[in-house]
């Protein structure tokens, strides 16, 4: 009954030096604790023996332990199979513990170049389609508000690189654009025509 007293009993414990300094790691910057469920471990791993090598040593400690553990369970067995073992309880694919890739990469091997069309909305009105303005770089959120007040109209990002726009604005839109932003010259626009979406 004590213990749990003690355990539940308000403000500074004994033993304890106070303020509690939590250390952080460099890569993914967790708390040491935490890093063995980030998906980068061995990066982890070599960031704390270059810059905390005490922390270090003692999650190296750890480690060796669990290993230990292991291959005494399986029968004095080599350590592969307890790093084989390891490696099946860790999350592979999906979920928070995955790192994303860079789109940029992805982004600069696009042909850059902007197409503009025209398609119907009903039977008399029509919607005008520009694709391909995020290979140069420009914000989409901020350039369909530029042609949502430029031609008094609605406009919204519909696609991962497709604005629409309310109206038949498509040659308006082969000078709005390079004056806009001069590093997209005439030739870069194409016009596809009309066409259905």
């Amino acid at each position: 009954m004590t213990d749990i007293q003690e355990k539940l009993k308000i403000g500074p414990r004994a033993g304890i030096s106070y303020p509690v300094i939590v250390a952080y790691c460099g890569n993914c910057t967790m708390p040491i604790e935490y890093c063995e469920y980030y998906p980068e471990y061995e990066k982890c791993k070599k960031w704390l023996e270059k810059n905390l090598p005490t922390e270090f040593a003692k999650l190296d400690v750890k480690d060796r332990g669990t290993n230990v553990q292991t291959e005494t369970s399986v029968g004095g067995s080599t350590a592969a199979p307890a790093i084989e073992e390891e490696e099946k309880k860790r999350q592979k694919r999906g979920g928070k513990g995955m790192v994303k890739a860079n789109k940029k990469k992805e982004d600069n091997d696009k042909e850059k170049k902007i197409t503009v069309s025209r398609a119907p909305r009903g039977k008399k009105k029509s919607v005008t389609v520009v694709n391909g303005l995020s290979t140069f770089g420009i914000d989409l959120k901020a350039a369909t508000k530029f042609f949502g007040t430029k031609f008094a109209c609605g406009s919204s990002v519909t696609g991962e690189d497709e604005i629409v726009i309310q109206g038949d604005v498509k040659d308006e839109l082969f000078d709005i654009i390079p004056e806009k932003w001069p590093e997209i010259d005439e030739d870069f626009i194409e016009d596809l025509g009309d066409q259905k979406r």
